[in-house]
């Protein structure tokens, strides 16, 4: 269980990860983060599919330079 935090775009970093992770989060604290309900944005649908891949990727056995090329190829910013 955690609380998530941040400042601008970290803000909303924080809030997109609490919303997708409900059972783990126990509350979020937001400074300049705008809007409180990101799901009508572009952006946040954006944001929960890089989440999305980084979470779907298994590790095990996995080499680093693997990883992070994986990671580059399917997140485009």
């Amino acid at each position: 269980m955690a609380t998530m935090g941040g400042h601008g775009f970290g803000a909303k970093v924080a809030l997109a990860t609490a919303i997708n992770n409900l059972d783990r989060c126990t509350g979020v604290i937001n400074l300049d983060g705008g809007p409180l309900d990101h799901r009508f944005y572009e952006a946040y649908h954006e944001l929960k599919d890089f989440v999305n891949v980084a979470n779907n990727l298994n590790l095990s056995g996995m080499e680093h330079g693997n990883a992070v090329r994986h990671l580059k190829e399917n997140i485009s910013c």
